[in-house]
């Protein structure tokens, strides 16, 4: 029964994986905007604006936005989130 379980869970985490790599890759074939962050109040709004469409538009759920945004964030705007996730 153990076995039974702890298998369930590994093929549960594999199906979880794979849906993951589905879902970014969903995401970037919108073209997702880069943001490498620097004082750009105009392009920040700009890039959360063309983020948010692309969420609305392959119907993510709200704790995957997080991940795929974060994944999108380069240079400085990665550095400052990378920091900001420690605390």
């Amino acid at each position: 029964e153990a076995v039974s379980r702890t298998a369930d869970r590994v093929a549960q985490e594999a199906r979880r994986g794979g849906e993951d790599e589905l879902r970014l890759e969903r995401f970037m074939n919108n073209k997702s905007p880069i943001f490498k962050g620097g004082y750009d109040p105009d392009g920040a709004q700009t890039w959360l604006e063309g983020i948010e469409r692309i969420f609305g538009a392959i119907r993510c759920l709200d704790e995957h936005n997080v991940l795929l945004g974060g994944y999108v964030l380069h240079d400085e705007a990665d550095h400052w989130w990378g920091n900001a996730n420690q605390r």
